[in-house]
């Protein structure tokens, strides 16, 4: 179980560090319905990563039974599209990184966040999670090591668990600390979601072309 744990820590820590999904939890809670709306969002930001490992650990297990106890040669080729597919868009997250005093572009929606609801937060935090490409490459490549192993039911468990805390981290964090400390985090949050906007394009591109050239590594190991 250590080795598959190992294999999708960085997988996990890929989804972790999410820029927008971020910013958008420091800015709820920076608004008029901080608790409510922030609690909604990290619940939808973690049922997003669930459901995104969960398919994709079931769907590996389709996946056609190796010919030899070395050779995996189907899942070696979708790790190395699915790490391609990384590169290419780190390449065009380098591409959109803001040059000189340029303020990086944010998602219109988040002009909204203030007027938003608990209900509406969770929708958010699912949406962010699960459908975001980045995320379910990460989440793809994670329940392909799964799948590759002999854990058991428990393990597997065990494993998605230690997945979903650590891609689900970063958003936890503010959020609880915030429900702890509200007085003491609004400078620490703010001066956060400022370094985000302005750096988030190039952290992004870094850590997208890292995992990236190793689930490469591993793909072509697999043949």
């Amino acid at each position: 179980m250590g080795g598959v744990i190992g294999d999708i820590l960085p997988l996990a820590l890929g989804v972790a560090i999410s820029p927008i999904p971020i910013i958008a939890a420091i800015l709820m809670l920076l608004s008029p319905k901080a608790r409510t709306t922030s609690v909604g969002f990290l619940g939808g930001w973690l049922a997003g990563v669930v459901i995104a490992i969960v398919a994709f650990t079931l769907l590996s297990a389709l996946l056609p039974e190796n010919d030899s106890g070395a050779s995996h040669p189907v899942k070696g080729t979708i790790r190395v599209v699915l790490g391609v597919l990384l590169i290419l868009l780190a390449a065009k997250q380098w591409r959109g990184r803001a040059r000189g005093d340029t303020a990086p572009a944010l998602p219109k929606w988040m002009s909204a966040i203030d007027t938003m609801t608990p209900v509406m937060g969770l929708g958010l935090g699912i949406a962010l999670s699960a459908l975001n490409p980045k995320n379910l490459i990460m989440a793809a490549g994670a329940g392909i090591a799964i799948g590759d192993s002999d854990l058991s039911n428990g393990q597997t468990v065990v494993v998605i668990v230690v997945y979903t805390a650590i891609a689900a981290s970063t958003v936890a964090v503010p959020v609880i600390g915030y429900l702890v400390a509200a007085d003491r985090m609004a400078e620490p949050l703010e001066s956060l979601r400022e370094w985000l906007v302005r750096e988030n394009t190039v952290v992004i591109a870094i850590l997208l072309l890292v995992i990236g050239v190793v689930m490469i590594g591993k793909g072509i190991a697999s043949f």
